[in-house]
């Protein structure tokens, strides 16, 4: 049976990370880091799991989850130096390679390595050598998220081949039937540390939708970030073609949009993710696989294109802006389709949204030239398609590599052209 923490007073005396019984070489790395007080998670986390207890996390994206789990790892590993001594589950490869950079952050003064080997299974089965027999730590992340990805194959396969006598952390956004079984099998006697029972969304976002003609899809899209100019976006899509496409369409308008999706080799994922980061471009496209757990500090504008068909998935993608403090815009679009897929949204995060001021006859203007867009965007996914059929070919999946199209069929008309 889980235990739980909720001491508040305790919480409120613990206000460093040397309080929560961090050693001094780890609190000085988090000071480096900018890391000025532990986070409500960390808090909770971090003297349970110094006390060699299993736990289970229940914490939103953006709470901290990294370092509850990374700086106990570490203090552990610090005190028994070992080569191979946790090991870290993900849902998705860009999250994996986040989490990898955090621990070789942390662990900097200490020499830590750490590597995203991608599927697990993979290297167990074909990889001679490969084992994990001398894993201390387990940690599944997202486990929510892993397990609604059919993961759980995969995830009781690696649970056979660790060493039973490990400490197992498992976090979570939501504490699902599945997670419920997984906690059962993974976990002994685990301490449960929770810090947001409720779904909502923080203060400083600005929330709204759009009510729109769904074959208008576009022309509004582009009519907002026109308004909107100057700031930084990301734009959410369904899948992963409507992701590719709408990057076409807007780059052909001469907008800086990278896409990022899982039919994208891992190496153009990560250089899609660094672009933004960087600021060398002002446009994300997005399935979900960028809704959960990715730091992205400057994000001004999130735009649901397509609105999310689970609800929950509403709050993580709206997360990523308005973080650290900062405010932030959220605008959803709502078709004719999508009324009662708004209403459950609305229902869960417990408000009304207010409608996002625009005026149709200045939409209507940009019909024509994003009709013409689109079809260059149509023949730019056709063309990359017969070019994945061809054997050795590299693919063009950050939209930039096949814009060629545009001089061939319309002579680099919206080269030159600004959208007014």
């Amino acid at each position: 049976m889980a235990t739980h923490v909720e001491d508040e007073e305790a919480q409120e005396e613990l206000k460093t990370f040397k309080d929560l019984g961090v050693t001094d070489v780890l609190c000085e790395t988090c000071e480096q880091l900018g890391w000025k007080q532990p986070t409500k998670i960390q808090i909770e986390a971090i003297p349970v799991a110094l006390q060699g207890r299993d736990i289970i996390g229940l914490a939103e994206t953006g709470s901290g989850k990294t370092g509850a789990f990374a700086l106990p790892i570490l203090q552990t590993l610090l005190e028994n130096p070992q080569r191979l001594y946790a090991l870290v589950l993900t849902p998705t490869r860009e999250l994996a390679f986040q989490i990898s950079e955090q621990f070789e952050a942390l662990g900097s003064s200490i020499g830590v390595k750490s590597a995203t080997p991608g599927r697990l299974i993979d290297h167990l089965e074909n990889t001679k050598g490969f084992n994990l027999r001398s894993i201390k730590y387990l940690v599944m992340d997202e486990a929510d998220r892993i397990l609604n990805m059919d993961f759980e194959t995969e995830v009781d396969k690696i649970l056979k081949v660790i060493p039973r006598d490990r400490k197992t952390f498992l976090f979570s956004a939501t504490m699902t039937k599945k997670v419920q079984k997984l906690q059962r099998a993974a976990l002994r006697d685990p301490v449960k540390c929770a810090v947001s029972s409720k779904y909502q969304t923080v203060e400083k976002l600005q929330q709204y939708y759009v009510f729109i003609p769904s074959k208008f899809k576009d022309s509004y899209l582009v009519y907002i970030l026109n308004e909107l100019a100057g700031n930084s976006f990301m734009i959410f899509c369904s899948t992963c073609n409507n992701t590719q496409r709408v990057a076409y369409l807007l780059r052909n308008l001469g907008f800086t949009a990278i896409p990022l999706h899982g039919q994208m080799s891992q190496n153009k994922r990560l250089g899609s993710l660094n672009k933004f980061k960087a600021k060398s471009r002002s446009i994300l496209l997005a399935t979900d696989v960028a809704s959960r757990g990715l730091d992205i500090p400057h994000v001004d504008v999130v735009i649901n294109l397509d609105i999310p068909t689970h609800s929950k998935d509403y709050i993580h993608r709206v997360g990523r802006t308005a973080r650290a403090g900062r405010s932030g815009k959220a605008i959803t679009f709502v078709t004719q389709y999508d009324v009662e897929l708004f209403q459950r949204i609305e229902h869960l995060i417990g408000k009304k949204l207010p409608a996002f001021p625009t005026q149709e006859e200045e939409v209507m203007m940009l019909n024509e030239r994003v009709s013409e867009a689109q079809r260059f965007a149509r023949i730019e996914l056709r063309e990359q398609g017969e070019k994945k059929k061809r054997p050795r070919e590299e693919d063009a999946d950050d939209a930039e590599g096949s814009l060629g199209v545009r001089k061939k069929v319309a002579g680099g008309k919206f080269k030159k052209k600004k959208v007014h």
